[in-house]
């Protein structure tokens, strides 16, 4: 393969990956794919549930039939797609091992049980029954909606941070489970070996009654195991909760902690500026990379038109671009202040250059405000009555505050 085609590919597949990525919003391609592909999720799973009616299903099965067969067909050209850029997903591994770790990912298994059982048929016709069950694993696929939503990644934050309670809860459930499932045994054997005929029998009678459901099939006739059916019944609503408690506690937690990181977090951490970019900067048509920004400095977001673009290294500057760019606070021993100076008839500025002004090297002139528009401070402006100077400095006119007439 020359290098030119070689190079080629790669430019497609990198547009491919923009496009496909969920964590990706930029561009019309991408959010036209997201929502294309949710639409298909949703239409597939709508197709399979309607095609269960049978009065339906013969009428329409045929029609049902075409959908799942395109909706499905999607999903594995879907499929192929993010393992031919898995590279870009997982830029710190390999090829190789990108493609892996994206078939062995959750995502990736989803992904190809979404298509797979149902072309397997094909070549293992007796298992076409089991085949079919696998068609609900679709419905995960909408589990990439998470990349949109803060608040659906909020669940799984939730019980990654109570796994342990969690676990914890769900082990001394079925610790409970099979004490009662001994005990019941022990009492009501007698009066109904049929049912009660090992300890294990009891499970489900103990599984029905800890969590509350109470299908009914399965009681006890006896007094004494009426009495411990009562009281295991009780145990139950307090087993169920346990967990119930601590998923809601772990919400609260949760959007606490947001909370206070959106009220109370420092705010000398990060400064902020907007900076318009006009048709002749020498930053337009350049990709982020190639700024040569300092590290202390980052492009937190691209505000272009009406949308807020992800600012990635790949991302070029356009005109009109306004750019949010962010440096972390610099603390030192000295007092660093910004003066705004109103420049009157008779000061000594008045009518002079930038450039031949007679300022300490410790001032730079930051901006000027003419007639209520900012003028960009090259050395060849000349400064002119009114105008209004925002310095800054760190020690020249330090006993001053405010606007100050010159």
């Amino acid at each position: 393969m020359s290098p030119d085609l070689k190079s080629a590919i790669g430019k497609i597949r990198k547009k491919i990956f923009l496009i496909i990525d969920v964590n990706n919003n930029v561009g019309f391609a991408n959010r036209f794919y997201d929502f294309f592909s949710t639409g298909v999720i949703i239409l597939n799973i709508i197709v399979v549930a309607l095609n269960t009616v049978t009065s339906l299903n013969l009428k329409y099965g045929h029609v049902f039939s075409a959908i799942e067969a395109v909706t499905v067909l999607f999903f594995a050209i879907d499929c192929g797609f993010r393992i031919w850029t898995a590279e870009y997903q997982y830029p710190k591994k390999t090829p190789g091992k990108a493609i892996l770790r994206y078939i062995f990912s959750f995502d990736g298994i989803i992904d190809i049980l979404s298509f797979v059982p149902y072309y397997l048929p094909v070549v293992f016709p007796a298992g076409a029954v089991v085949f079919r069950f696998f068609r609900v694993i679709r419905i995960f696929r909408l589990f990439r909606i998470n990349a949109y939503y803060d608040s659906l990644n909020v669940i799984t934050d939730v019980i990654k941070s109570k796994k342990n309670q969690l676990l914890s809860s769900v082990f001394i459930i079925l610790v409970l489970m099979m004490a009662s499932s001994l005990c019941m045994y022990s009492v009501e054997n007698t009066a109904q070996p049929e049912i009660f005929s090992n300890a294990f029998s009891g499970m489900w009678w103990a599984v029905s009654t800890l969590l509350t459901i109470g299908y009914g099939d399965i009681y006890p006739v006896t007094t004494l195991g009426q009495i411990l059916a009562i009281v295991i019944s009780f145990l139950g609503v307090g087993m169920v909760a346990i967990p119930t408690g601590i998923i809601s506690a772990g919400f609260v937690e949760q959007y606490q902690k947001i909370s206070k990181l959106g009220t109370t977090g420092s705010e000398a951490d990060l400064n902020f500026i907007k900076i318009h970019i006009g048709p002749d900067d020498p930053w337009v048509n350049k990709p982020i990379k190639q700024l040569g920004l300092s590290r202390e400095v980052i492009i937190a977001v691209i505000l272009r038109g009406y949308k807020s673009v992800i600012p990635r290294g790949d991302v070029v500057i356009q005109p009109d671009d306004i750019i949010v760019l962010g440096a972390e606070a610099f603390l030192d021993d000295y007092k660093v202040e910004l003066k705004k100076v109103v420049i009157a008839e008779k000061n000594p500025w008045n009518g002079t250059l930038i450039r031949d002004l007679d300022i300490s090297r410790q001032t730079v002139i930051v901006s000027v405000r003419r007639n209520g528009r900012a003028v960009v401070p090259k050395g060849d402006l000349e400064i002119m009555a009114g105008d209004e100077i925002l310095l800054y400095t760190q020690n020249h006119m330090k006993d001053q505050t405010g606007v100050v007439n010159l």
